[in-house]
């Protein structure tokens, strides 16, 4: 497909021409505005599901089994207080990177009326993902399970239902990194209350009966290793990527850059926004909840928006 300006080739490669402000409006809605954004995707909804269902899991036995039962008022309170901020931190950060648009390029945008747009020089060869029919921006990797073309993108997580990419990385990191926190946290009060209760009797240390009891610190002690290891692992992973400039699929490629790298804290400065903050790490930050009411919902290919 050629025209008298430029050339448009069908390949499945980027090129460093197009960078993020023409697909801008990939994460507008129709007045303009952020939409959420879904993808609807059977295995990612249940493994988002059960995300949620660990977390409070977790939250009912720390709170119910371990804390409220205790006589030391100060340890249940300074302990449920901590533990549960941290839970919905947690959940709230799982919530913006599954609900964000992590950076999708918009679907069919290689018409001939939108190149002619872009005032191309000629000679300037432009590419296209033949899977989404658009105009590949640099550094855009096609998901086939989102099916859409995604700016930076790092990789697809069915944890979180969504690919992390230029969008919501911050969410991602923050999600990991308060995961790692509260299952740290269950561990050590695990450990504290089995020590506490060998040294008395188990119906002083619970309400539920001791094989109840037990039964439950046990499976909460397995969840908080698997999902410390986990988010340890994705944690770490991230923030050499973004000290780094780099994304996981960049890295598996061994692609050479053709982008102006930003490391160390350039590029966490460039994930996170601005100055080193508490801003930082509060996953509520640019949360605008009346814009997401007042918009309206509008379907279309594997995710729907609003």
């Amino acid at each position: 497909m050629q025209s008298s300006g430029h050339r448009l080739r069908d390949v499945e490669q980027h090129h460093p021409l197009l960078g993020g402000e023409e697909e801008s409006e990939a994460g507008a809605g129709p007045g303009g505005g952020r939409r959420v954004w879904f993808i609807q995707d059977g295995c990612g909804m249940v493994c988002a599901f059960m995300t949620w269902f660990l977390v409070l899991y977790a939250d009912f036995v720390v709170t119910f089994v371990m804390l409220l039962p205790s006589k030391n008022f100060w340890y249940a309170l300074a302990n449920g207080v901590a533990f549960n901020c941290l839970a919905v931190l947690a959940l709230t950060s799982h919530l913006r990177t599954m609900l964000t648009d992590p950076g999708a390029v918009p679907k069919g945008n290689a018409t001939k009326e939108y190149m002619d747009s872009l005032q191309l020089k000629p000679g300037e060869v432009i590419y296209k993902c033949p899977k989404c029919c658009s105009i590949k921006p640099e550094r855009a990797h096609h998901c086939s399970i989102c099916k859409r073309c995604i700016r930076k993108m790092d990789h697809h997580c069915p944890w979180v239902n969504n690919c992390v990419g230029e969008n919501n990385q911050r969410f991602f990191v923050l999600f990991t990194m308060y995961i790692a926190l509260i299952s740290t946290h269950a561990l050590v009060l695990s450990g504290f209350q089995f020590f506490t209760c060998v040294k008395v009797q188990w119906s002083e240390c619970s309400d539920f009966s001791p094989p109840v009891a037990v039964m439950l610190m046990i499976f909460l002690c397995l969840e908080a290793l698997l999902f410390l290891t986990f988010t340890a692992v994705m944690f770490g992973t991230q923030i050499h990527s973004i000290c780094n400039d780099e994304t996981e699929i960049e890295r598996l490629k061994n692609e050479k850059p053709t982008w102006e790298r930003r490391v160390r804290w350039e590029g966490m400065k460039t994930v996170f926004g601005g100055q080193p903050s508490l801003l930082w790490i509060n996953p509520f930050a640019g949360l605008r909840l009346r814009r997401l009411l007042m918009t309206r919902s509008r379907k279309g290919g594997p995710e729907f928006s609003v």
